[in-house]
């Protein structure tokens, strides 16, 4: 793009952003005991309730980490906390197929992206109106950028001896990462729907594993119908995953070639890291989903329910 064109773009970019943010809803239940790590399980998805506990078993995961990182070309982007929920329908043929809540699966918490806009999208060597532009990026407002990892279409390949052994991938997790900054404006992601990153979390330490079972209250019960497992304080994390180009970047994603010339996206696989700290991973289901046949799903609904406070 020539020089001259550039200066023009870019000073329609900064002098026309655009504000509008949207944030994923959050509402989530408070439940009961064995259930409070549930709180946004889809049970009464119709492809959950449909589950006969014969052919297809519905049952319900979370995992939750209170921080972590994404590491994007050369570029590392903070995570807050994350809250991934969703139900899972087992099928007899060995495959599963997930059911995301409403608002999605994944739900975090925004983080600062270390060094701002500066370090963003300013770069070492001098270009022509992006130098002249960073120049003037002295104010905190301006060089703050917000980061939110944020959950597009639904997750897939779960699998549950994933979550309590190291080194297998446990789920294929695709999103985008939204970043927020006056001039970058309101539609500025890395990643999309189209086009998203799609993360493969695996444990890479051992999570220290055990089962409880439960009474459809959520009340720990040893002759309790459900039965929890937990895995906790395992590091998850993906070093496999590809990370395309900004998108939406200043109007009409007139900065999305300073973000990928700055970050070095997009990136192929080996480039990339993803680290989960800390995690907790729960499934809950039925101790003997046979007992409950043809009605698991609904009943596992009614037992959801049961717990809520």
């Amino acid at each position: 793009m020539p020089a001259l064109r550039k200066a023009s773009v870019l000073f329609a970019a900064t002098a026309l952003v655009t504000l509008a943010s949207v944030t994923p809803s959050s509402a989530a239940t408070e439940l009961n005991g064995n259930w409070a790590p549930f709180t946004r399980c889809p049970v009464d998805a119709p492809a959950m309730l449909a589950a006969d506990g014969k052919v297809d078993t519905a049952i319900c995961i979370s995992s939750s980490s209170s921080s972590g990182s994404i590491k994007l070309g050369n570029t590392t982007v903070p995570t807050g906390g994350t809250d991934l929920q969703a139900g899972v329908i087992t099928h007899n043929n060995g495959t599963s197929t997930v059911v995301s809540p409403a608002g999605g699966a994944l739900i975090a918490d925004t983080a600062q992206l270390p060094g701002g806009l500066l370090g963003l999208m300013c770069p070492d060597e001098d270009i022509p109106v992006i130098s002249d532009l960073c120049e003037k990026i002295t104010s905190a407002e301006l060089n703050r950028v917000d980061a939110t990892v944020e959950s597009v279409n639904t997750p897939t390949e779960f699998q549950l001896l994933a979550g309590v052994m190291q080194g297998k991938p446990i789920i294929a997790l695709p999103v985008r990462i939204k970043l927020e900054n006056p001039l970058l404006g309101g539609k500025c992601y890395i990643g999309s729907a189209k086009d998203p990153i799609v993360l493969r979390p695996q444990n890479t330490s051992a999570p220290t594993v055990k089962t409880q079972r439960f009474d459809p209250s959520g009340t720990p019960s040893t002759a309790g119908v459900m039965s929890q497992l937990s895995a906790l304080g395992a590091t998850q994390g993906d070093a496999t995953y590809t990370a395309p180009g900004a998108n939406g970047c200043g109007l009409l994603g007139a900065l999305d070639w300073a973000v990928n010339l700055k970050t070095g996206l997009p990136a192929g696989s080996g480039t990339n890291n993803v680290v989960l700290n800390n995690t907790s991973t729960y499934v809950a289901a039925f101790a003997s989903p046979s007992s409950v046949v043809p009605n698991e799903g609904v009943m596992l609904s009614q037992n959801w329910h049961a717990g809520v406070k």
